[in-house]
């Protein structure tokens, strides 16, 4: 099977390309630096070229507060761009797998989101992903649309990276604590999305790492497993503004994963161990 994956300089991308030449795939990466999705005439020239099976598209306009002041690029990119692959995996008849996100819910409640609640993005990003996921529905009638949360991978910057860091030169920080979700690592997410692109059980899913927490617990436990002496302070939204406005719920339900046969994603404690230990020897 020959798979195409957009984004690829980024950390789902990555994870993808390479869990795949693992399982002797075919796979295709490509970054914005060699396809520019915005580009209509490129994106048909290149998805014709490669001539792929499937196309998993995980290329993103991914900065939330710039999204907020920068509309036409996230547009162009997160909307336009997500039209052209779509149609182009339509012309040559492979399938299409496009990764969204959280952000398209309101965050409001406790409980967590499923696949069939209403989208209410309550940020530019959010709104751009969502009309992206009603772009390929309404131009493919079967195809993958994946939720995701919360990633952290080897390849570009993250959370855990950024508390890493942070670590360094800090023996105490301030961290939201009343947003909720789900950290996950892109190398579970990956075999589970490869899983997923061999069968024909199209449709919207929620998929990341089990387990819910605040970012606040994220990073003690980060701090914890890696052995970094830093207290967390846990703070509220309201005292860590931001540009956009971020949900507060991002529990996402994945009892629709369970129902069609994909193993859950393992608990996210769990994950992140495995995560900085990879780290640890990743060579980069």
């Amino acid at each position: 099977m020959k798979i195409l994956v957009t984004g690829y300089t980024g950390q789902l991308g990555y994870d993808v390309v390479r869990e795949g030449l693992d399982r002797g795939l075919d796979m295709v990466g490509v970054g914005s630096k060699d396809l520019n999705i915005t580009d209509e005439s490129s994106v048909y020239q290149y998805v014709q070229e490669v001539n792929p099976d499937a196309i998993i598209h995980c290329a993103a306009y991914t900065a939330v507060d710039k999204a907020e002041d920068d509309r036409e690029s996230c547009w162009k990119v997160n909307v336009e761009g997500t039209k052209y692959l779509t149609n182009a995996a339509k012309k040559i008849n492979a399938k299409f797998m496009y990764i969204s996100t959280d952000y398209v819910f309101d965050g409001m409640g406790e409980t967590p989101f499923i696949e069939t609640d209403n989208p209410n993005p309550i940020g530019y990003y959010g709104r751009t992903k969502y009309e992206a996921e009603k772009v390929v529905e309404s131009l493919l009638s079967e195809a993958f649309i994946v939720r995701i949360s919360w990633v952290f991978g080897i390849n570009g910057n993250n959370f855990v990276k950024t508390m890493l860091r942070l670590s360094e030169t800090c023996n105490e920080l301030d961290v939201v604590g009343d947003q909720i979700g789900s950290p996950t690592n892109t190398y579970d997410l990956s075999r589970l999305l490869l899983d997923m692109i061999q069968t024909d059980k199209f449709g919207v899913y929620h998929a990341t790492n089990e387990g819910y927490c605040s970012w606040a617990e994220f990073a003690k436990e980060i701090f914890l497993l890696a052995d970094r002496p830093v207290k967390v302070n846990s703070i509220t939204t309201e005292e860590y503004p931001t540009r956009a406005i971020r949900p507060k719920n991002s529990r996402l339900s994945k009892q629709k994963l369970i129902d069609n046969g994909f193993k859950p994603l393992p608990y996210w404690q769990e994950s992140l161990k495995q995560y900085l230990n990879a780290l640890k020897h990743e060579v980069k």
